[in-house]
């Protein structure tokens, strides 16, 4: 099982740190693409090319980041940029591999690993995890199989090659948004319920940190603990604006 949090190599961050050497943050709009102007010079991105993008309401976004930064900034600064730099230099340049990254989760998805115990955390992830697990099927005709424990399931071929023909039909910036909605979870069907207006962020964090804060409130909360899970929280949160920003809800079959 992929665990949350861990993201697959392709999706990783660039690091990012500079100081400040720019007065205003703009928008542009040049052939019907929008570009940001830091002090009218156009932004780009650590492989060279300048950033486009085809929602101007993702550029407004981006460029109200960049405008808040203090004196020095970091990528924590700027989380709508990596992801839209995500999308153009890496997800655009290798659809294949952006796929291959994600479809990964769908033969480990944490719906699909039960608790052997207590019961009455059994019975909650029963409640809250399996009608996820039916709208998947229902929706895309992958039915995933159920274990208890940590030990590896093999899941079908029908239901594994389902969904990864959904990925296959994603826009790029889904795709992108998915590179951190899915590792943050730990899930492809969470992944693809947010993406496409199905679940909230804020219910898909909750259930996907079903079982840490059930333990949390039987054993005391530990504040690293606490403090590794707002900022999942505050990931899956962007990640889910990113797509919106983007109007780019999934192309999925009906």
């Amino acid at each position: 099982m992929l665990r949350a949090g861990r993201a697959p190599p392709f999706f990783k961050k660039e690091v990012l740190s500079l100081k400040r050497f720019w007065k205003m943050a703009t928008v542009a709009c040049d052939d019907g693409r929008f570009t940001i102007r830091l002090d009218g010079r156009k932004m780009r991105l650590p492989g060279g090319p300048a950033l486009c993008l085809d929602s101007e309401a993702l550029a407004l976004a981006i460029a109200a980041e960049w405008q808040a930064v203090g004196a020095t900034m970091s990528a924590e600064d700027v989380p709508l940029t990596q992801l839209a730099g995500t999308a153009q230099e890496r997800v655009a340049r290798d659809r294949a591999a952006a796929v291959d990254a994600l479809a990964k989760y769908a033969r480990s998805d944490l719906l699909c690993y039960r608790a052997e115990g207590p019961k009455a955390l059994v019975a909650l992830q029963e409640e809250r995890w399996q009608p996820w697990l039916d709208w998947a099927a229902a929706r895309f005709g992958a039915r995933l199989i159920v274990t208890r424990g940590v030990m590896p399931v093999a899941q079908t071929a029908h239901a594994v090659a389902a969904l990864r023909d959904v990925l296959g039909r994603l826009k790029i910036p889904v795709l992108a948004g998915l590179g951190t909605l899915v590792p943050a979870t730990g899930s492809l069907v969470l992944g693809l319920a947010v993406a496409e207006g199905a679940l909230a962020p804020e219910a898909a964090f909750e259930l996907a940190f079903l079982d840490e804060v059930f333990q949390a409130r039987l054993w005391g909360e530990d504040d690293l603990a606490a403090s590794r899970r707002a900022a999942v929280a505050a990931e899956i949160l962007v990640a889910s604006r990113f797509i919106r920003l983007n109007d780019a809800v999934a192309d999925a079959p009906s």
